[in-house]
């Protein structure tokens, strides 16, 4: 039996951050309120709120703050869970709060990093975004930040990176002590990769990690396994709050647990600090 529900899917359209249009889908609202941690009973509530608000080529924009919002007014820890993807365009224009936000994510797999060294190739030198070391493996990280949605990375991506990565194997990664390591090349972004770039990339070696790949072991679903949440999350923050923070190269949550004074020296009186600290254990400990 069709309900009005199936016939107001089949008919209605959403507008993408890219200007892409695709049909209205109930069900991808669902998964992204269940993975932020809404219960069956908010997740319902919000979606009846987006119902009547419907129209044919809504932005998903407009989707996503009517749901934002809704979260927001009642569980802050969800809404900022709900809010991981423009968090992450939220750590700065430079780039580098990403760079070392990639490097507490690869710590987390048992890394050890360091962030923004330069290494000497065959032609030119290269400023390397993330070194990471485990073991035997060697994995020099490209770090491809986007501010804006609707970015994706495409081919001229992985063919750059990887003559970077050909020009620094042919002089400094053959000299002790990366000669007798596993060298390897990887590419991060928090947006998405085209289908050339990933093709190209499978094809050449390099590893890649985007928003949502590789499939359910991609960024977010890295950020959810490791509980390091950016502080760009965190609702109960203003936005020059966060870009203070981020001055002071604090990226992580759970940085600010055991470092009340690092609130403190924003300028967030006692109070709020409470009121941000109870955010975060709530949002790191879920």
């Amino acid at each position: 039996m069709t309900t009005k529900t199936d016939l107001m899917q089949n008919q209605l359209f959403v507008t993408k951050a890219s200007g892409e249009q695709s049909p209205f889908s109930e069900e991808k609202i669902r998964t992204s309120l269940h993975r932020s941690g809404a219960d069956d009973e908010q997740i319902d509530s919000i979606l009846s709120e987006v119902r009547k608000q419907l129209y044919n080529g809504i932005p998903t924009k407009k989707i996503y703050r009517i749901a934002f919002s809704l979260l927001k007014s009642g569980s802050r820890h969800l809404a900022a869970r709900y809010h991981l993807k423009d968090a992450i365009m939220e750590l700065g224009p430079s780039g580098f709060p990403f760079e070392k936000y990639v490097a507490e994510l690869f710590k987390f797999q048992g890394y050890s990093t360091r962030v923004g060294e330069v290494l000497q190739g065959k032609c030119v030198t290269h400023e390397i975004d993330v070194i990471a070391e485990k073991g035997n493996e060697l994995m020099l990280i490209e770090c491809k930040y986007h501010n804006q949605p609707g970015i994706s990375c495409n081919i001229k991506i992985p063919l750059y990176i990887h003559s970077r990565f050909n020009d620094v194997k042919a002089h400094e990664l053959q000299k002790a002590p990366y000669a007798s390591m596993e060298q390897k090349m990887c590419i991060v972004t928090n947006t998405r990769f085209t289908e050339d770039s990933i093709q190209y990339a499978g094809c050449s070696g390099i590893a890649i990690l985007g928003w949502d790949h590789p499939f359910k072991n991609g960024l977010k679903d890295l950020i959810d396994q490791s509980g390091l949440y950016p502080i760009t999350c965190l609702i109960s923050l203003t936005g020059v709050e966060k870009k203070r923070l981020l001055e002071r190269e604090t990226v992580l949550c759970n940085e600010l647990i055991d470092n009340q004074h690092l609130l403190e020296s924003i300028g967030i009186k006692s109070g709020r600090v409470k009121t941000v600290l109870t955010e975060v254990d709530r949002l790191v400990s879920f």
